[in-house]
């Protein structure tokens, strides 16, 4: 899409159009890997459904570079291009709120299939 269309949409449509890029895009991934990633876009798309400017702007951003990242690693025709993913930067882990520690955590467990381990925010400040 054209960044001249682009800025003619409406805040709530550029999140709906990421928002659905994202889903479309996940169905390139192996069905286990699409149903996580689906519950998970879904979950935090509605977390941040009434969250401040700055935070909506970075929520964007993220996501945006999300689908960017993917889509080069499905490639044209929507399949893996080897390893799906990439890591993550130990400075940004360590910049993220105690909630932000514990959900990725728990997404941890989920991807590996360890489900019922969880930890709440108040075993993370205790370390």
């Amino acid at each position: 899409m054209s960044k001249i269309l682009m800025n003619q949409l409406t805040h709530p449509q550029r999140v709906r159009l990421l928002y659905k890029t994202i889903l479309r895009l996940h169905r390139g991934l192996p069905a286990e890997l699409r149903a996580l990633g689906d519950n998970y876009v879904r979950d935090e798309f509605r977390r941040h459904l009434k969250c401040n400017p700055m935070e909506a702007q970075l929520f964007m951003t993220e996501w945006a570079r999300y689908a960017s990242t993917i889509t080069k690693q499905l490639g044209l025709r929507g399949k893996p291009k080897g390893e799906l993913g990439e890591p993550l930067d130990t400075n940004a882990v360590e910049m993220l709120k105690d909630d932000q520690v514990v959900q990725l955590y728990e997404l941890m467990l989920a991807a590996k299939g360890l489900e019922g381990d969880t930890i709440t925010a108040d075993d993370v400040r205790s370390k």
